[in-house]
């Protein structure tokens, strides 16, 4: 199969200049060949009994009586014996089977807490290796995220902190999403022990370039259609947050999806009618799972979202679209200083591309399959109609691309971020530290008694 060339470009770790169209920072809270066909096809795979991936808690330890001192040494290893495998084995992988458990023997001071890579209104990721380690793993380093008790549960982050935890560990090892090695907890603060991936953002090379080729976008949009495609059909997961920011670059260039926080389980509803197990809020007419939550980015809800009509993992769909339309064109089509404006005018769905005479050139093919992703009606919209991500592969936009190269990454990134050794900190910002002994981020008190009498159980998949 003829795959596309895609131009490989090299950055530098340079600052990046002023964002010109920044998204909003707030986030609501409750307001063709056949020849490409058949390897698409390879990537419709079956779904799995998501919750047993979801029980790598504390009942899921790596190894029978395994110690301290197992844990750190299988943290420091399991990259070496890590392959990628296909979609449909990534779950019963044996590496992969045991990412994700939950320690209940780490503790923060076995680690080194190098550099901030990012900090949230209630979380912190910090550069990190182990504390100590052997000189052939010096090199080996993680991003850990932390999150302070108090801040998850003042700004009712609960629910979706164990929701990022509980997915992250059910799709451990797939190669397009960051890998949660562990997670642990101790009295005041939660952690999750992550690969580093040392691209940084898409969003700062996007800022940087202000438009991307098209070839880059496809490269970019097909591989984040394979990582729709595996939550929807294999894990049935809803992502739900899709925008630059939260895709990172590895240094081969290829995509790593970050930041579950907003990721919803949305299983078929059973036969005979709906059901609320295990978080599901309801279905639609077809049996497919939907939910109420209000929350996303401003840019990228989708109308369904906004009308709070019950949304399911058509949003994702509505999202590459407008991803897409930014990553081409340099902006969001939906944009205002004023969010009830956005708002207003994704509802409307009216998407405007330049006029044939500005100074670049949106291909047909490029523009009929954002249209086609940004239907306002998820039940007419691309990747959730009949044939699913399947016919989203199959899309002309497509066209060149060679499924199974870009999957088992046999193919170079169209762009290749400067890491000049594994800890790398230079494609990110730089950050303060936090006040030592500080239980909250944000200034919002301690971790008491009485809210670890309320909600200490909560956090125990931790």
């Amino acid at each position: 199969m003829a795959s596309t060339s895609f131009p490989t470009l090299t950055y530098s770790k340079s600052q990046s200049q002023p964002q010109t169209h920044p998204h909003s920072q707030s986030q609501l809270q409750p307001p063709s060949s056949l020849q490409r066909s058949s390897s698409a096809q390879r990537y419709q795979t079956q779904p799995i009994p998501l919750y047993k991936g979801f029980a790598r808690s504390a009942s899921h330890p790596i190894g029978p009586g395994n110690t301290r001192e197992d844990e750190k040494n299988f943290i420091a290893h399991h990259g070496e014996r890590q392959q990628i495998v296909p979609p449909e084995r990534v779950h019963h992988d044996p590496v992969n089977g045991k990412l994700g458990f939950s320690s209940k023997k780490l503790k923060v001071t076995d680690f080194e807490l190098m550099k901030t890579l990012g900090t949230g209104t209630f979380a912190r990721v910090w550069l990190a290796r182990l504390a100590n380690p052997k000189h052939e793993d010096k090199n080996k380093v993680f991003a850990l995220k932390v999150l302070k008790k108090v801040d998850v549960i003042k700004l009712k982050q609960v629910e979706h902190v164990r929701n990022e935890r509980n997915v992250l560990a059910a799709v451990a090892g797939y190669p397009l999403i960051t890998t949660l090695v562990t997670s642990f907890s101790d009295d005041t603060s939660l952690y999750m022990l992550l690969e580093y991936t040392p691209g940084g953002e898409i969003f700062s090379y996007l800022r940087r370039a202000r438009r991307f080729p098209f070839t880059t976008v496809q490269f970019y949009a097909a591989e984040i259609t394979l990582i729709l495609s595996y939550l929807h059909d294999v894990v049935h997961v809803a992502y739900r947050d899709l925008k630059p920011e939260n895709i990172l670059l590895d240094a081969d260039g290829h995509l790593k999806l970050v930041d579950f926080g907003f990721a919803k389980y949305l299983p078929p509803a059973p036969p005979g009618g709906n059901s609320s197990e295990n978080g599901q809020v309801g279905s639609d007419a077809h049996g497919r799972g939907v939910t109420y939550t209000l929350c996303g980015t401003p840019e990228y809800l989708a109308p369904e979202v906004i009308r709070n009509q019950g949304h399911g993992m058509a949003v994702d769909w509505w999202a590459l679209g407008i991803l897409v339309y930014e990553m081409l064109i340099g902006q969001p089509p939906f944009w205002d200083q004023n969010p009830m404006r956005i708002y207003e005018q994704i509802v409307a769905g009216h998407i405007r591309f330049p006029s044939s005479s500005s100074s670049f050139h949106i291909n047909t093919a490029s523009k009929q399959f954002i249209l086609a992703l940004c239907r306002t009606d998820p039940t007419q919209r691309l990747g959730f109609i009949a044939g699913g991500s399947g016919r989203v592969m199959n899309h002309p936009f497509f066209d060149g691309v060679d499924w199974d190269k870009l999957y088992y990454k046999n193919v170079r990134g169209p762009i290749i971020p400067r890491v000049e050794w594994a800890g790398d900190a230079g494609n990110f910002d730089d950050y303060p530290d936090p006040e030592e002994g500080e239980e909250s981020e944000g200034g919002r008190g301690p971790y008491t008694e009485e809210l670890r009498r309320e909600y200490e159980k909560a956090f125990e998949d931790f």
